[in-house]
């Protein structure tokens, strides 16, 4: 079974910078595409950041020239290294594997999409 798990969450002052990551546990042959997400008080979940298999990249018009994105292929990790950091980026960070092909524990193989539990990024005034 697949699991991601986020870290690098914080508080910060605006201005500031942090790097968030998200490893991938499990058996895994390919990842379609490695996304961010965040999700505000109130607000819906939204697409910060994505890089597909192929190398591509997208980016949430609020974030670009401040994030970037970028992966560890033989951990199967993304990351996202976010500067300039305002206050409306305070949000709790979600990382999100698309087109996830796997062994289970009995070696049948999976398809699927899945989610981090999150990381908390605060940025202060």
């Amino acid at each position: 079974q697949v699991q991601l798990a986020e870290s690098g969450g914080g508080l910060v002052q605006a201005g500031g910078s942090l790097r968030l990551s998200c490893a991938a546990s499990g058996t895994i042959f390919s990842i379609n595409s490695r996304d961010w997400y965040r999700q505000a008080p109130g607000k819906d979940r939204e697409l910060v950041a994505s890089l597909t298999s192929g190398g591509s990249t997208n980016f949430a018009d609020s974030v670009k020239g401040r994030f970037t994105i970028s992966r560890d292929n033989a951990k199967n990790s993304v990351y996202l290294q976010m500067n300039s950091l305002k206050p409306e980026d305070t949000a709790v960070y979600y990382c999100h594997y698309g087109g996830v092909i796997s062994w289970s524990a009995d070696r049948r193989t999976l398809a699927g999409d899945y989610w981090g539990q999150g990381t908390q990024v605060t940025v202060s005034s």
